[in-house]
């Protein structure tokens, strides 16, 4: 049996199996609207794509589709904690009377009556060079469908199968041997002398006066080390808490790194606040894995758009104020390892979402501010 695909269909099924397959654009769910899709791809030229069937006879209808649609974009824009939103209205059933000429800045509406019209667009074809190929080998209107409707299903998999791989649980190995670690340090340090303190800056305890004078290292050993049980009780608690999640999603080797170097960022920073003292303790790295979390959060906000607003802004802001409130808390090396954590993972990179010009921003912005916080450690008077 041959089934009849009219002009719209024909055209609907050809643009989203387009963007879907070839521009890695996702449907979304939009409540509420008829004879329209919208698609999203928030690393896309466009970050929405809508497709609307419906007919538009006059200007002011069409201004108020406009405003329709802009609601809808605001709506995408808080979900997706987006600044700034373009987006790509694909119009088939214009009436004559609509001025195209006057337009939304974000919105670029284009006006397609047949297949030929998607080919022929200069928008489109500047835009999308690909949008040319003819997406339907087929005269056969039924395996029109039938292909369509496989590539479609076959790419949602392949991309299925990818998230999976980052968010499915794994063996958590490195943040337990970190806290092994952080425990064992602590006991050796209880009984190393009989003055704590003074087993502290054995150990590795970060100070202006050593780190200028050549101890280098303790910028990293001083977050091994910790000043009574209950702090060492509640940053290893924070560490698992935090660390797994963060060990899950970006990988053992990546956590280590991002770990380690928000510690060196977090104790740099430190030193510029310190004056005389000591800064000892974990908090400044696990500052720094919420930094990484944050990154995260954001380019797969898609997934973590509700935990981002809901537990990960709110834990770091909520932590940073406690700091500013509390006695005897380093928030220096807190705000220092926020902020290396997020270039650390910005160096290490996400699984299937950054590219190697963000890897090496992240590097250089690394790089220049440990260079500006050693001048001025160097240089405070």
């Amino acid at each position: 049996m041959n089934t009849l695909l009219n002009s719209k269909d024909e055209i609907i099924m050809s643009l989203v199996h387009y963007f879907v397959t070839e521009e890695n654009y996702s449907l979304i769910n939009v409540q509420g609207v008829k004879n329209e899709i919208w698609l999203e791809n928030l690393e896309g030229p466009y970050k929405i794509v809508r497709i609307n069937s419906k007919y538009i006879h006059n200007n002011e209808q069409y201004k108020m589709d406009l405003f329709k649609m802009q609601f809808v974009i605001r709506q995408i824009k808080k979900k997706t904690l987006s600044f700034k939103m373009n987006a790509l209205n694909i119009c088939l059933d214009l009436g004559n009377a609509v001025n195209l000429e006057e337009e939304n800045k974000l919105i670029n509406t284009v006006n397609v009556k047949d297949i030929e019209d998607i080919k022929k667009n200069n928008l489109l074809s500047k835009i999308f060079p690909k949008i040319t190929s003819n997406n339907f080998k087929s005269t056969d209107n039924i395996e029109k469908i039938i292909n369509v409707t496989e590539d479609i299903n076959r790419h949602t998999e392949k991309e299925n199968i990818k998230y999976e791989s980052v968010f499915r649980p794994k063996k958590i190995i490195i943040t337990k041997l970190l806290i092994i670690a952080c425990i064992i340090i602590y006991f050796i340090s209880y009984f190393l002398t009989d003055n704590f303190t003074a087993s502290l800056i054995i150990l590795g305890a970060n100070q202006r006066s050593l780190f200028l004078a050549g101890d280098y290292y303790r910028v990293l050993t001083c977050a091994f080390l910790h000043g009574s049980f209950i702090h060492l009780f509640v940053n290893m608690y924070s560490l698992w808490v935090i660390g797994s999640q963060v060990e899950t999603y970006i990988g053992k080797m990546k956590f280590l790194i991002v770990y380690l170097l928000s510690a060196i960022m977090g104790s740099l920073f430190s030193l510029i606040f310190l004056g005389n003292g000591i800064s000892i303790g974990a908090s400044g790295a696990i500052f720094g894995l919420m930094g990484s979390l944050l990154y995260f959060g954001y380019h797969y906000r898609l997934y973590l758009s509700n935990a981002l607003t809901g537990q990960i802004i709110p834990i770091i802001v909520i932590n940073l104020i406690l700091g500013f409130c509390l006695q005897g808390v380093d928030n220096a090396a807190h705000i220092g390892g926020l902020i290396g954590g997020y270039l650390a993972t910005m160096i290490v990179g996400l699984k299937f979402k950054s590219s190697k010009s963000e890897t090496i921003n992240g590097l250089i912005v690394y790089l220049l501010l440990t260079g500006f916080l050693i001048y001025t450690i160097f240089n405070l008077v």
